[in-house]
């Protein structure tokens, strides 16, 4: 297996770009998600790391060999495609082994190893039924099986799991972390959903709009986004925005907002203009003490805890609070924010701030 570099990798289309100066490092043996909405620029970044696009500038390194104008053939790479491109007129066992017999093993090593990947799969008993009769998730395991029968030095996903229902889907999911882990494998892995990435993956980059928005661990990019819109598409529900007009210094370690003042991460980057106050849902709390009032709009009862929805002088926003406590529509409540967990946005830009809570991870 192998590490994977990009650096500065561009797609344009004509005069539609992509992929806009992508740089990120994919470490050996890692499960790296590149995560975004449809038309970010997430699966031509990884089909121009497989090779089927060639990237109109930038460099692809694989295992230290810039690879970016190279056919696939020629990039020991094994792909696995949403809608399993499965040979139809071919059984299990031929869809498996057909990579091998084309690069001229012999029968009896092809047997063993087809038999030795059934295994893992957990497919032995269906290698001789044809592929048209199989349920969705055994057809992914036959696609998957032919990708990982060559031993290649690294594997692309192109949402393999997305034509799957919900509940298989997640049951797949975990099934194929449990094989990355196995194998040791450097897999890279497109996906729209965050919670998959954020369940399965070691590292994720988020793009949006042909722009890596931020690279770092599931952790890092929940609890220390780099922007609005990673904030605001990683998490369920997602981080709140309370939009204020402020003035913070280099070393602050409060800010005020509507004419309450609020502990935040000392800061470490002065600014002064429309600022967003983020903060996790889970980082509520109210409290009839609390000076900062908001209405309560609604709650959305989950069993053990309960999304509620609250009016305040900087817009709607919404809490995760035990189930337990009283919360009705209608009432006025103080809200509590955690201050350790506090991001402040610049809003016109969408960028964090920069402050002890995010030293080293964002902007460099």
């Amino acid at each position: 297996m192998a590490q994977i570099v990009i650096k500065n990798l561009k797609k344009q289309f004509g005069d539609f770009t992509a992929v806009r100066e992508s740089s990120f490092t994919i470490e050996d043996g890692e499960f790296f998600m590149l995560l975004g909405p449809s038309g970010c620029g997430k699966t031509t970044t990884l089909r121009m790391i497989a090779g089927l696009e060639l990237p109109t500038s930038g460099d692809i390194f694989l295992d230290g060999e810039e690879i970016s104008q190279r056919p696939p053939s020629q990039r020991d790479i094994a792909f696995v495609f949403q809608m399993f491109a499965l040979y139809p007129h071919m059984n299990v066992r031929k869809n498996i082994s057909y990579p091998l017999v084309c690069q001229g093993m012999s029968r009896s090593a092809v047997k063993d190893k087809v038999a030795e990947v059934a295994k893992i799969l957990g497919i032995e008993d269906i290698l001789d039924r044809p592929v048209g009769g199989l349920s969705g998730g055994d057809r992914q395991r036959v696609a998957l099986g032919r990708a990982i029968v060559r031993e290649p030095k690294a594997f692309m996903m192109d949402e393999p799991l997305g034509a799957l229902d919900a509940e298989f889907r997640e049951h797949m999911s975990e099934e194929l972390r449990a094989l990355h882990d196995r194998m040791g494998a450097t897999t890279v892995y497109v996906t729209h959903d965050q919670l998959e990435a954020m369940q399965m993956s070691d590292k994720i980059v988020v793009m949006n709009n042909a722009v890596v928005e931020q690279f770092g661990t599931p952790q890092e990019i929940y609890d220390k986004p780099a922007t609005m819109f990673v904030a605001d598409f990683i998490g369920s529900p997602s981080m709140n925005f309370l939009k204020f007009h402020g003035k913070v210094g280099r070393h602050d370690s409060d800010v005020t907002m509507h004419d309450t003042a609020f502990a935040i991460p000392q800061t470490r980057e002065p600014f002064e203009g429309d600022l967003a106050f983020g903060v996790r849902p889970e980082h509520i709390q109210l409290s009839d003490a609390a000076p900062y009032r908001a209405e309560v709009l609604a709650t959305e009862y989950l069993g053990t805890t309960q999304i509620v929805t609250l009016n305040t002088h900087g817009g709607e926003v919404k809490a995760r609070i035990s189930a337990q406590q009283a919360a009705r529509a209608g009432e006025t409540v103080g809200l509590e924010f955690n201050p350790s967990t506090i991001t402040l946005f610049d809003r016109q830009s969408g960028r964090a701030l920069k402050s002890e809570l995010n030293e080293g991870i964002l902007h460099g």
